[in-house]
């Protein structure tokens, strides 16, 4: 497997449990109906799993173009590598997006509220004040790629190496995920990662979803911009306190 295809496929398979687990809590009819923001959150910290065990042997399961950045300015990643990685994100969101809709077709059919429906595809903010949603988004990315940096034997490269003990090194960076989503997610929903929004939340304007109202495209910014200041944050910090 390539690089290219591995993320690709390690970012399909992430958006589509972790916008899964939120059609699952939020669409109408489904057997999760309203379970709760721990069960959101849990499934993206297994979902974050299942991508890395996937992609991890070939590209070093980036998953996210803030990850591929921050390691890029650490000199952790060569920046001739990092077009072709943005672009095999996007790609693997927007399908992971598409199989969501695909599997709860039926429930996205009885779902009469936009807000539910956009929030399948993509983040908000529980308050709208731009300035603090992006300080969150910046805060929550910041220690994603911080902590990334020192998880022991994570290295993220693009050679074909297992991080750390096979499957089970892609533990820390699911529970890594998990903390943050339970203790930073309340404010804007935790993007963290500009794949994971832009794309679901292109694919929501162009699918024909019943009831999907607005894209929201005024706060689409910030899950974009706010999860790269963070990991830019990151890699500076990482270099000089190393």
């Amino acid at each position: 497997m390539t690089p290219f295809m591995a993320e690709l496929l390690g970012t399909m398979l992430l958006i589509l449990l972790g916008d899964g687990v939120v059609a699952n809590v939020l669409l109408n009819d489904t057997k999760g109906n309203n379970s709760g923001w721990i069960v959101i959150t849990t499934a993206w910290g297994l979902a974050v799993f299942v991508g890395v065990v996937v992609a991890g042997p070939y590209s070093g399961a980036h998953l996210n173009p803030a990850v591929t950045i921050g390691l890029a300015i650490a000199g952790k990643f060569p920046w001739a590598s990092v077009p072709i990685y943005l672009i095999a994100q996007m790609l693997g969101a927007f399908l992971g997006a598409l199989l969501v809709w695909v599997m709860y077709y039926d429930h996205f059919q009885r779902t009469n509220n936009p807000g539910s429906v956009l929030a399948v595809f993509c983040t908000g903010p529980a308050i709208r004040n731009f300035f603090s949603n992006i300080a969150s988004e910046i805060i929550g990315s910041f220690v994603l790629i911080f902590v990334v940096f020192y998880i022991t034997g994570a290295e993220i490269t693009p050679a074909k190496t297992p991080i750390g003990l096979g499957s089970v090194g892609a533990l820390p960076v699911a529970l890594l995920v998990w903390v943050i989503g339970l203790a930073l997610g309340g404010t804007t929903g935790y993007a963290i990662n500009p794949a994971r929004d832009l794309g679901p939340r292109i694919m929501h304007a162009i699918l024909p979803i019943k009831s999907k109202g607005t894209s929201d495209w005024q706060y689409a910014w910030i899950p974009v911009l706010g999860p790269v200041i963070g990991a830019a944050i990151a890699a500076f910090l990482y270099m000089a306190v190393k």
